[in-house]
C-alpha cells in the first residue's frame, strides 16, 4: 500500500471514530478535546487488567502507586471478573442518565461497576463516580481510593467477610443429634502477618496432599486468603486430632500457621458412614457440593453430611466491607444473600435410624475383626432402623455393598416355585450331587421330604433340581416381585442388586442358590425379608425429613405362596440350619456361607437374612462365621464374643 493511500485510509479511520465519539457525547473531534476518550481508555485498560495504562490517565502523584490500587480491587474481592461501563443503569442495562458532566475545565463522570465475586451468587454492582481536569491540553482524572466505591476512603482497603451459618443437626426419630463433638484443630492463618501467601499456601496443600491426601486447590485458597480481612483468624483446615495428628504437627511447623484448638460437633454418633462426618473442604468435596462453599469452609466430607450439605449448612452470608489495615473502622458495603430469602436458613435431617436398634446393630458386629454389616428395617413402613458397619474402610457396606447371596437368595427361589404350583408340602429330593449342563452341586444328602423340610436345613440340591420346572423368566420376575436390581427412589446410595437374566440351565441352576453372577447388598436382602414377612414389598427409605420424592409404591404378594414361605423361613430357625437365631418371638429367616471368585481372589461371605414381627434384617460379614449366632445377639442386644471371620 502507498504512502498516501495509508494517509487516506487513516483519514477515513478518523473521521468515522470522530462521528462515533459525537454518537456517544463528545462535543466535537475539531473543536476542544472531549473527556471521553480519558475515560473510556482508563476503564477499559483497568477492565482488562492494563494497570499501569490505566494509572496514566490519572494525576496520581505516584503512577505505581495507583496501578497497585487497581490491581488490588480483584485481589482484595478474590473476584472472577469486573465490568465497567460509562452511566448509571437500570436493572435491564439501560442508560438512566449523562455519564459525563462537564463544569469548565473540570468535569464529573458516572460509571457502574459490576463484579463477578465468583462462588457468591449474584454480582456486586454499583455505581462510581469520578471526577476529571484539563491538563497539559487534555484530561485527566483526579485520582481518589472513592473511584473504586464511593464509600472507599484514604488507607483503606476492600475485603470480602464469609459468616456460616450454625449448621443444622441429623436427628434420629427421638429427635436426638446423630453428631457428636470430637477434638479437634483448626488450622489457619492471620492474612495481614504472611510475608509471601502464595509460598505459605503452597507449603500447606503440600502437606495435606501428602501426609492426608487431601488434595486442596491453591489458586482457590489463596484468593480467599488474600480477600480476608488481613487481621482477622482465617481457617483453612478443620482436622480431628486422633486422625490427622501427624498433618497437624507438620502444619504447625510452616511459619505464620496458627493452630486453634476446640471440639466441634463434626463426627458421627452412630452409623458413621451412613450419617457421615465434617471435615476441610478439599478440591473433590468442592466439585459435589458446588458453590457457595469455599476452600477454608468446614463441610460434609461423606454420608448425609455431604449429600445434603446446603440444606444443613444453608447459605453462608458473604459481605463486602471496606476497612482500615487495623480493622477498627469496617463499613458494610454489600450482603449476600438476601436475609428473607427462603432456603437460606440451614435446615435440619430426620432420619429413620432408631436409638435403641442402632446400638444393638453396632454392638453385635463389636467383636468382628473383618468387614462386617447389619441393616434392620420396619417391614410396615420400610423405615430403615439400623445400618451398621464394621471394617469397612468407611464404606457403607450395609447399603451398598455387594455380595453372592448364596442360599439366602432361596427365599426368592421358593417364591418362583411356590408361585409355580409346589406348596411347602411338596415332596422334595436332597441328593449329595445334582450336575446340571456340566455343572455341578453338592451338600450333604437327605431322604425324601417336604420342600419345607429341605429348604429349612439348607438343601440346595433340592432347589438346584426343582429348578428345571422353571424358565430363567420365572426367576428374575420372582426377584422383581422383592424388587431387587430396581430403582427404589432412595436418596441415599444403596445396591439393589445385579440380577441378570441366566444365558443356560448351568447358570439357571446357580441362579437357584444364589451363585454365579448373582449380586446383593445387605439392604437388598433386608427388603426381601421385610417382603416376604409383611407380604407386601415396600421401599426402603432412610429419611424422614427431607422425604424421598418419587419412591415407588407398596405392593402386596400373593397371599397363598407367601405364606407357604413364611412357613418355609420360620422352619429354618426353629428347627433348621438357622437355628441359632431361634430366641424368642417367633424368628424367621435363612443363613448361608459363600464361597466366591472376584477379581482373582478367592472370598467368603457369611449371611442370616430373617425377621421377627415388624423388624426384618440382613447380616453380612467377609469370613467364615456364624452368622445367625450374630443374628441372635442383635435381636437380644448383648454384645457378641469377639470372632475372627475365616477365610478360605
Amino acid at each position: 500500500m502507498s504512502m498516501n493511500r495509508r494517509a487516506r485510509l487513516r483519514r477515513v479511520l478518523a473521521m468515522a471514530s470522530c462521528g462515533l465519539l459525537v454518537a456517544g457525547g463528545a462535543t466535537g473531534c475539531f473543536t476542544e478535546p472531549s473527556a471521553l476518550p480519558t475515560v473510556r481508555d482508563f476503564l477499559i485498560a483497568w477492565q482488562v487488567g492494563k494497570y499501569d495504562a490505566a494509572a496514566k490517565h490519572t494525576t496520581g502523584a505516584s503512577r505505581a502507586t495507583v496501578a497497585a490500587a487497581l490491581r488490588q480491587v480483584g485481589v482484595q474481592l478474590d473476584a472472577a471478573s469486573m465490568k465497567l461501563s460509562l452511566g448509571l443503569r437500570d436493572a435491564a442495562g439501560r442508560a438512566e442518565n449523562a455519564s459525563i458532566t462537564k463544569r469548565g475545565d473540570e468535569a464529573d463522570v458516572r460509571f457502574s461497576v459490576k463484579i463477578d465475586l465468583g462462588e457468591n451468587g449474584e454480582p456486586w454492582t454499583y455505581p462510581s463516580l469520578m471526577r476529571l481536569k484539563r491538563a497539559d491540553g487534555g484530561w485527566k482524572i483526579v485520582w481518589d481510593p472513592s473511584i473504586v466505591h464511593p464509600r472507599l476512603g484514604p488507607g483503606q482497603r476492600l475485603a470480602v467477610v464469609s459468616e456460616p451459618a450454625e449448621r443444622a443437626k441429623i436427628l434420629d426419630t427421638s429427635g436426638r443429634s446423630l453428631q457428636r463433638r470430637v477434638s479437634a484443630d483448626v488450622i489457619g492463618v492471620y492474612p495481614g502477618q504472611l510475608k509471601e501467601p502464595r509460598t505459605t499456601i503452597e507449603q500447606v496443600a503440600k502437606a495435606a496432599r501428602e501426609q492426608a491426601g487431601f488434595a486442596l486447590d491453591v489458586e482457590r485458597l489463596l484468593g480467599r486468603v488474600e480477600s480476608a480481612p488481613p487481621q482477622r483468624f482465617m481457617p483453612l483446615l478443620t482436622l480431628e486430632r486422633h486422625e490427622q495428628s501427624a498433618l497437624i504437627s507438620r502444619l504447625a511447623r510452616i511459619p505464620q500457621v496458627q493452630r486453634q484448638t476446640g471440639t466441634p460437633e463434626i463426627g458421627a454418633q452412630m452409623a458413621p458412614e451412613l450419617v457421615g462426618r465434617l471435615g476441610p473442604a478439599t478440591s473433590e468435596t468442592l466439585q459435589q457440593v458446588g458453590a457457595p462453599y469455599q476452600p477454608g469452609d468446614t463441610i460434609g466430607v461423606t454420608g448425609l453430611q455431604l449429600m445434603l450439605q446446603r440444606r444443613l449448612a444453608g447459605i453462608p452470608t458473604v459481605r463486602v466491607v471496606a476497612q482500615d489495615m487495623a480493622g477498627k473502622h469496617v463499613q458494610v458495603l454489600a450482603t449476600w444473600p438476601e436475609t428473607d430469602a427462603p432456603g437460606n436458613d440451614p435446615q435440619e435431617v430426620r432420619t429413620t435410624l432408631h436409638p435403641t436398634l442402632q446400638p444393638r446393630a453396632d454392638n453385635a458386629l463389636a467383636g468382628l475383626r473383618g468387614p462386617a454389616s447389619l441393616i434392620a428395617l420396619e417391614p410396615s413402613t420400610g423405615a430403615v432402623l439400623a445400618a451398621a458397619n464394621r471394617g469397612s474402610g468407611g464404606k457403607n457396606l450395609a447399603m451398598q455393598g455387594s455380595y453372592p447371596p448364596g442360599l439366602t437368595f432361596g427365599i426368592v427361589s421358593a417364591d418362583a416355585l411356590l408361585h409355580s404350583g409346589l406348596t411347602r408340602a411338596t415332596e422334595t429330593e436332597c441328593p449329595g450331587s445334582v450336575t446340571v449342563a456340566g455343572r455341578t452341586f453338592t451338600n450333604r444328602a437327605q431322604a425324601k421330604r417336604s420342600l419345607e423340610r429341605n429348604f429349612a436345613d439348607g438343601c440346595g440340591t433340592t432347589l438346584v433340581q426343582l429348578g428345571s420346572r422353571l424358565d430363567g423368566k420365572a426367576i428374575t420376575d420372582a426377584a422383581a416381585r422383592y424388587g431387587l436390581g430396581k430403582d427404589w427412589g432412595l436418596t441415599v446410595p444403596a445396591f439393589t442388586g445385579t440380577i441378570p437374566a441366566p444365558a443356560n440351565e448351568a447358570e439357571k441352576a446357580a441362579m437357584m442358590v444364589g451363585e454365579g453372577p448373582l449380586r446383593v447388598s445387605p439392604l437388598a436382602m433386608a427388603v426381601v425379608a421385610s417382603a416376604a414377612q409383611s407380604a407386601t414389598w415396600r421401599p426402603p427409605f432412610v429419611l424422614t425429613n427431607p422425604r424421598d420424592a418419587e419412591s415407588p409404591p407398596a405392593q402386596p404378594l400373593d397371599v397363598a405362596p407367601t405364606s407357604d414361605l413364611q412357613k418355609l423361613l420360620r422352619r429354618s430357625v426353629a428347627s433348621g440350619a438357622a437355628k441359632a437365631a431361634n430366641v424368642g418371638g417367633s424368628v424367621s429367616g435363612v443363613g448361608a456361607v459363600v464361597d466366591y471368585e472376584e477379581d482373582g481372589k478367592k472370598k467368603t461371605v457369611s449371611w442370616f437374612v430373617g425377621s421377627r414381627p415388624n423388624l426384618a434384617f440382613a447380616i453380612a460379614v467377609e469370613g467364615r462365621v456364624d452368622a445367625a449366632r450374630l443374628a441372635a445377639r442383635f435381636l437380644q442386644g448383648t454384645s457378641v464374643q469377639t470372632q475372627t471371620p475365616t477365610t478360605r
